[in-house]
């Protein structure tokens, strides 16, 4: 399971990390397979029923944690894999922000649904554009556990989801989870981000008493897609922070359930975590998000009207600086050439044409 833990840091430095060695090894990206066909979607789906949805705000916002899961059982648990080298290149390139194809604004952002052994878990999440129009944005701890070395199971995003449990830019399920080497396989902070393949979209439709899975079409065709932007000097810029915020405040104060979507806007600065191995943070302030925010879009150009701008982060940690009552901020992997070689590994996996 994916322990409950707060990722709340106080004290740590302020200064620019020294630049990454240019002589490293090529970065690898770790693609772990979630659904791979239409029986495996069917079982996904089936398992997320509305009778479950309705009960999803009540499971548990994911946080950052360990495990006691032995390196010997990891190993054996852990899926199927494969490692792929992608051109940096192509890697550090821009990418617009999509409309959706019959809106005038985007609906992009919202939350993932998973399991980790036999407990439910949520985070938030955003839809990114992408050549396959089927890649969501969140962090590296609500897709994959680094710790039992295995992706999580029954994962689903569910983009503007209802109070109570309704869906109505429909149910995607995950395909295939793409992280960066280091989330996978060392918990490395500075890598908590996860670039998830989903295919084809339905929801459920009531017939003869029971529900029918009704398919919706491709993610960004029907909620649009955020861009993307590396390499942004923190300090240079200010971002918006999106998420659902849930769990209790250092002080046991309860502000957030989770039902609805917040913002934090401020500037940025680097930081450091050397607990969690971030040695190339970004941080955002104010902020008083709590768990569930995890995975939740930073944005850069935000254009309110239009619903879009250019994804640069996700939330990642929350921060207590003043050691008071409530979080003041939370920070972002720095989103560099690496992050857009596990984008670009992951908008280029191909999804089942039809999956009922």
């Amino acid at each position: 399971m994916l322990p409950v833990l707060t990722g709340a840091f106080t004290g740590v430095a302020h200064a620019a990390p020294a630049a990454r060695t240019t002589t490293a090894p090529a970065s690898k990206v770790l693609d772990v397979p979630l659904a791979k066909t239409a029986a495996d979607v069917k079982r996904v789906a089936e398992y997320w029923q509305p009778d479950r949805l309705k009960k999803a705000d009540l499971y548990t916002p994911a946080t950052p944690g360990s495990s006691t899961t032995s390196s010997a059982t990891a190993a054996a648990a852990a899926p199927a894999a494969s490692v792929a080298a992608i051109k940096k290149s192509t890697a550090a390139a821009a990418v617009p922000a999509r409309l959706p194809r019959k809106s005038t604004a985007a609906k992009t952002m919202g939350k993932v649904f998973f399991r980790f052994g036999d407990k439910e878990y949520w985070c938030s999440a955003s839809s990114v554009a992408a050549r396959n129009r089927s890649v969501v944005a969140t962090a590296g701890h609500c897709a994959y556990d680094s710790y039992q070395a295995r992706a999580a199971d029954y994962w689903i995003f569910v983009p503007n989801p209802g109070p109570n449990g309704e869906t109505p830019d429909g149910i995607y399920v995950g395909a295939s989870v793409s992280v960066h080497e280091d989330w996978s396989g060392k918990a490395d902070y500075d890598y908590d981000y996860a670039f998830v393949t989903v295919h084809r979209g339905f929801t459920w439709v009531p017939k003869d008493g029971a529900y029918t899975m009704r398919d919706v079409g491709r993610l960004q065709d029907n909620v649009g897609g955020q861009g993307l932007e590396l390499n942004k000097k923190p300090g240079t810029y200010t971002a918006t922070a999106f998420g659902y915020p849930a769990g209790a405040q250092p002080d046991g104060s309860q502000p957030y359930n989770g039902t609805k979507r917040y913002q934090c806007q401020g500037g940025t600065r680097y930081t450091v975590a050397p607990s969690r191995d971030l040695q190339k943070g970004v941080e955002l302030q104010p902020c008083d998000f709590s768990a569930g925010a995890s995975g939740g879009p930073w944005m850069v150009n935000w254009d309110e009207s239009r619903r879009l701008g250019n994804l640069n982060g996700v939330n990642s940690l929350t921060w207590n600086r003043d050691a008071k009552g409530r979080y003041d901020s939370v920070s972002a992997p720095y989103f560099d050439t690496t992050t857009g070689e596990v984008y670009r590994r992951a908008a280029a996996i191909p999804t089942l044409v039809k999956v009922m």
